[in-house]
């Protein structure tokens, strides 16, 4: 279909049928607008992602988490009959941290405490956070190029940041596993800006970390990789939906009529097209014209994240007084948490393998990468028998996300890429979780970014 002059557009192409992508496509077929979603793998969901570990019983491979204030998504969740689960932290928390005290910690240097806060010097560690807490402060959220200091601030990596500010040892120990757990980053590839940001744009530190009353408070029953099924039924549902899988996007071309989006398979004419592909695959596409600002710069990386699950015939560290979180110092694992199906007698442990850790741990093959997990997991709870299940995610060399959780924003990216996160070119608008200066990275920043291109395309005139 042809564009229309001086009227709202009649039709559209979504490139990416992740949260956002779906978000957007669904909200705009439900209001008459013909819309075609192409998406290259075989399945929906994007960084949301399910793994049965038993019969009708799914963990969340990618995305999982959200919070109370994460208000549009838990507004979509309830329109697509969806509910929450609350995330449980009971019992005692693991640390494996080198030589750190603790009481029923068993194994010399991993010790055994209530709550999450690691066994290391309090006094350090608070220092840290007030650092982190004044920088997170001082960030424009809505614009982080126009912070205070930007220039500076975004072009010292994390690295060298910790390096100039923090000097015990405990708080450079814990650094790192932070900003791992937080944003799956290693220090060196983000700039100040970004981590401050990131942590602004979450929420804060205290609620951004939070299980109880923060951003980690729920998760989806079911798994979120239902939020994107039930947002593509919709679609398809519509008189006017439109769902090719396993259909990547290869160029869009642009004319005074409209967009051209062409894959391997054939070519989609649309009035506009929406790219809700994280940065560095929107900028693999092929434009004409191409865009005056890319997507991602030389410094845009990928989110250092591989996601580990492994199962048992019961949570059995629950008997013995244990969470099943922990937090560890050396690899693979460098967190760990239970993440066991409600409903289901399986216990699952999940592994985060985050920063640099994360490119070592996806070079091992699978037995590799099995032993390793499987032994550090039987250091930190020595009851855990032989699990009967074990899956690996590989958000690293994922070829169609290029990272999880989101992009990291290297030096000189907020600078240089920030003025034009949202700014349509020309026909083509851009939504994804880091296109949101309202929780970047989290599934809240995709389902507002989706709400924002489809207020985008009604309201404009072609």
């Amino acid at each position: 279909m042809s564009g229309r002059s001086g009227g709202a557009a009649a039709s559209v192409v979504v490139v990416g049928a992740g949260a956002a992508g779906l978000t957007a496509a669904a909200g705009l077929a439900a209001r008459g607008v013909e819309v075609t979603v192409l998406e290259a793998r075989d399945r929906v969901g994007g960084r949301t992602h399910g793994i049965e570990v038993f019969p009708g019983a799914a963990v969340d491979a990618g995305a999982a988490y959200l919070g109370d204030r994460h208000t549009e998504l838990h507004a979509l969740l309830k329109e697509l009959g969806l509910a929450t689960t609350p995330t449980t932290m009971l019992g005692a928390s693991r640390f494996a941290l080198g030589g750190t005290g603790g009481t029923g910690g068993g194994d010399a240097g991993h010790a055994t405490r209530d709550g999450r806060f690691p066994p290391l010097n309090a006094v350090a560690l608070g220092d840290l956070f007030d650092r982190l807490a004044e920088l997170t402060a001082a960030v424009r959220p809505d614009a982080p190029w126009l912070t205070p200091a930007a220039d500076r601030l975004d072009t010292t990596t994390a690295a060298d940041w910790a390096a100039q500010e923090l000097s015990h040892p405990d708080a450079r120990l814990f650094f790192p596993l932070f900003l791992g757990e937080m944003m799956a980053a290693d220090p060196a590839d983000v700039s100040v800006l970004h981590m401050a940001f990131y942590l602004r744009s979450g929420g804060g530190l205290r609620y951004l970390n939070a299980f109880e009353g923060g951003a980690q408070q729920d998760r989806v029953a079911g798994g979120a990789h239902l939020l994107c099924e039930r947002l593509a039924d919709r679609l398809t549902a519509a008189p006017h939906g439109r769902l090719r899988l396993g259909e990547p996007a290869l160029e869009i071309r642009q004319d005074d009529d409209g967009v051209t989006v062409r894959t391997a398979r054939g070519a989609y004419r649309a009035d506009v097209a929406v790219v809700a592909l994280p940065p560095l695959l929107a900028d693999a596409l092929e434009q004409h014209p191409a865009p005056a600002v890319p997507r991602a710069g030389e410094r845009t990386g990928r989110g250092c994240a591989v996601k580990v699950h492994l199962v048992y015939p019961a949570p059995v560290w629950r008997e013995h007084g244990l969470s099943g979180w922990s937090v560890n110092a050396e690899g693979p694992l460098l967190s760990t948490v239970d993440d066991s199906p409600a409903g289901a007698p399986t216990g699952v442990l999940t592994g985060f393998v985050t920063g640099a850790e994360a490119h070592r741990f996806a070079a091992l093959d699978r037995a590799g990468q099995r032993t390793a997990a499987v032994d550090q997991a039987g250091r930190l709870f020595p009851m855990l028998p032989e699990p009967i299940g074990f899956h690996v995610t590989d958000w690293v060399n994922e070829p169609y996300s290029k990272g999880c959780y989101a992009a990291l924003f290297g030096p000189g990216d907020w600078l240089r890429l920030g003025p034009a996160l949202t700014a349509p070119h020309s026909r083509v608008h851009w939504a994804g979780t880091e296109t949101s200066t309202e929780y970047f990275g989290l599934l809240e920043g995709a389902v507002r970014s989706g709400h924002r291109v489809v207020a985008e395309i009604l309201d404009r005139t072609a």
